[in-house]
């Protein structure tokens, strides 16, 4: 009996300093809840490019690959989007700032 008991005791120190972690440390790689979640990419607009579009300005639009001429109805800087009325279309178009180049 006493060779059972020692043997199991081996063998539970065995498999203890086989585990990866510490059982304290398990939570120590997980972020905490004051921590902020990481955001997803999002495209940088640089400020230089943004502060020269104003409302009314006549502009080149590059839309699934095609360019055509526009004037912008509005600025979202912090989405980095621009919503522009192409020439001879009724409806609005909302493009990323990088698709449009002021004439």
């Amino acid at each position: 009996m006493t060779r059972k008991l020692i043997a199991m005791l081996a063998l539970t120190f065995a498999l203890s300093a086989c585990e990866s972690e510490p059982a304290e440390n398990v939570n120590a790689n997980k972020p905490s809840a004051a921590t902020p979640p990481a955001s997803s990419p999002s495209q940088e607009v640089s400020p230089a490019a943004s502060s020269d579009l104003r409302t009314g300005d006549k502009v080149k639009v590059t839309a699934n690959g095609v360019t055509a001429q526009a004037t912008i109805v509005s600025v979202d800087e912090k989405a980095g989007k621009v919503t522009v009325r192409v020439n001879g279309e009724k409806q609005d178009k909302t493009v990323a700032i990088a698709d449009v180049v002021k004439q």
